[in-house]
């Protein structure tokens, strides 16, 4: 099927955050003297939102009395670093930028904190993504897995569900597309492979940026 509006995921998507989400992450828990983690294992923490990934990182997670600290002390160092190793993934800007001479409409829906998300999203992307939210559930909006980040994303590009797909790399992702009532393109690219996407429910899946178009 021809789509013509693409919401996507950000992370394990369309950038390579991984090593600046590892290093941030391992500079907050080393300001509390907390044991660091493998980008092995960061990798398995992300997906929703920041916050979890600190919760997944710090021993005792919630319950530890410093999660907050930790958690701010990560905000503000990837904030200034979000930039040192995060990268497009191959392919990805050709993809972007053919689906907008093609005339499709382009969102991203992020669980990263909206500041980040809508400032990677203006350095990489500003000529071919459209319409940038990442997590803000101050103003009413859920993060992911629920719907709200994709209607919101709708709602600004002006558009509707017909003809829209959503595309992500992760079980959060399918569970979205799934909430939203859109249909799912699972990338075999990012932070998840095919075993964990088919055991989650992937229906569809792609190893290039290409096989979109």
């Amino acid at each position: 099927m021809k789509y013509h509006t693409y919401i996507f995921d950000l992370d394990g998507t369309l950038l390579d955050t991984l090593g600046d989400l590892a290093a941030s992450t391992n500079h907050a828990l080393a300001l509390h003297h907390m044991p660091q983690h493998s980008i092995a294992s960061i990798r398995m923490f992300v997906g929703n939102g920041v916050a979890k990934l600190i919760e997944r990182a710090v021993p005792g997670g919630l319950s530890n009395p410093d999660y907050e600290a930790v958690l701010a002390d990560f905000r503000s160092h990837y904030l200034l670093h979000s930039l040192d190793t995060t990268r497009p993934y191959d392919g990805i800007i050709d993809m972007l930028s053919q689906l907008r001479r093609q005339g499709c409409r382009t969102a991203v829906v992020s669980n990263k904190f909206h500041k980040a998300t809508t400032e990677l999203c203006r350095h990489f992307f500003a000529d071919s993504i459209e319409v940038a939210i990442g997590e803000n559930e101050a103003a009413g909006i859920r993060k992911k897995p629920a719907p709200d980040t994709v209607v919101e994303a709708l709602r600004q590009l002006g558009t509707d569900r017909e003809g829209a797909v959503y595309v992500g790399d992760s079980d959060v992702d399918i569970l979205t597309a799934r909430n939203a009532q859109l249909p799912c393109i699972s990338v075999l690219w990012g932070f998840r492979d095919r075993q964990f996407l088919l055991d989650h429910g992937a229906t569809t899946l792609i190893e290039t940026p290409n096989q979109l178009l």
